[in-house]
């Protein structure tokens, strides 16, 4: 039996077991399977994203498809649970999709991914920013769209220290994720790279109803910080800024891409000094055009822009495979995943993407840097660190 033949074959079961909306494939169809939440907490994360793969694939097949086929996707439902996750990867797998699109977290999203890897298919996390996410983690055909989250932490001490004149820091680590030690750890190798002090580090967790012991340490130190790194995420880091305020403390925040978005901000009255690194904005100011116009595709197709950067990277990403795809003339993973870890420095919307043997993430980027002004967010600047993340400091080791 052909290739050709078994992916049909694969595929008409994948319809059934996934309903009639599902399309079917023919022979001259590249198909990409998307193993996400579109239930549980997961999917708050993964919608923005799945909706910017299938603009991607609507954009793509109206220049012409790839390798001269239309594209095409199904999905499978993780549920936001990891078995349901590999079951949905497997599903994936017998359908015979030419790229995988797995989960924007690496816990979420890796069991999908490892079915993708068992099977010699390539596989993309929608926004993981753990380095894990990846040829550690996932598998050499693995891959994520977006920056290590030490990425941004490096982007912002980078940023205050040039930009604010930061020459001291104080770092308030909340410390129930990963991705918030991540970001601390990249903030505090960048401000020993540009000779930043730091003057203390204290830490909390994100169910902690008051972090006043905390802030009453910073209140005592003989000379407060220039700026203040608060790695965390809403709602508790919200909770952080509201106390941080509230006690007199009006020295510049720099907090992380969880903060982005205003879903959270009347929680926070007067809310200023506030500066979250993202790759890119989607409050239609980004300081490069063609993020804009990004936005402004994604708003007209499904109603309202991304509700957070989230959902960005992996457009970009999929013109990066597509290039591979054209250059190895196949979708096979052993042709391109070389291709893929050749590029330096490739032009995307949301500016340059490297990728090598050892890292698929992106280990130094272009950052927006987001502002709140007159109650929402506001792109102030673009910047990048330009070191690449050491080794050391991407798995937080000593």
């Amino acid at each position: 039996m052909s290739k050709t033949h078994t992916k049909l074959l694969s595929t008409a079961a994948c319809v059934l077991a996934f309903g009639a909306a599902t399309p079917t494939l023919a022979d001259d169809e590249i198909l990409i399977g998307l193993a996400i939440a579109e239930s549980g907490f997961m999917a708050a994360y993964d919608g923005d994203g799945t909706q910017s793969v299938k603009l991607w694939i609507d954009d793509q097949n109206a220049k012409g498809g790839l390798l001269g086929r239309q594209l095409k996707w199904i999905a499978a439902d993780t549920k936001s649970d990891r078995a349901q996750g590999a079951r949905a990867g497997q599903q994936m797998v017998d359908a015979g999709v030419d790229l995988m699109v797995v989960s924007c977290d690496y816990d979420q999203g890796v069991p999908a991914a490892a079915a993708a890897q068992r099977a010699g298919i390539p596989s993309v996390f929608l926004c993981a920013m753990d380095p894990k996410a990846g040829v550690q983690g996932a598998g050499a055909f693995a891959f994520t769209s977006t920056i290590a989250a030490q990425v941004q932490g490096s982007a912002g001490a980078g940023w205050a220290h040039s930009k604010l004149d930061a020459k001291t820091y104080y770092s308030l680590l909340d410390t129930t994720t990963e991705f918030d030690k991540s970001v601390c750890a990249g903030f505090e190798w960048a401000a020993s790279e540009v000779g930043m002090t730091s003057i203390g580090t204290d830490t909390f967790k994100n169910d902690d109803l008051t972090i006043q012991g905390q802030i009453t340490r910073i209140l005592a130190l003989p000379e407060k910080p220039d700026v203040l790194a608060l790695c965390s995420w809403v709602p508790g880091g919200a909770s952080a800024v509201m106390q941080i305020r509230a006690a007199g403390l009006d020295m510049p925040i720099v907090a992380t891409s969880s903060f982005d978005g205003t879903y959270w901000v009347d929680a926070v009255p007067d809310l200023s000094n506030l500066y979250v690194p993202v790759q890119a904005s989607v409050h239609g100011d980004d300081p490069r055009p063609d993020v804009n116009a990004y936005i402004e595709r994604y708003k007209a197709k499904f109603g309202a822009p991304p509700a957070t950067m989230y959902g960005v990277p992996i457009y970009p990403f999929m013109d990066l495979w597509a290039q591979a795809v054209i250059e190895a003339g196949t979708t096979e993973a052993e042709k391109i995943v070389p291709v893929l870890e050749a590029l330096k420095d490739a032009p995307t919307i949301v500016g340059p993407m490297s990728f090598s043997a050892e890292w698929h993430i992106q280990t130094d980027a272009e950052i927006v840097i987001l502002g709140f002004e007159d109650r929402k967010f506001k792109a102030v600047d673009v910047y990048r660190f330009g070191k690449p993340i050491p080794t050391n400091v991407m798995f937080r080791t000593k």
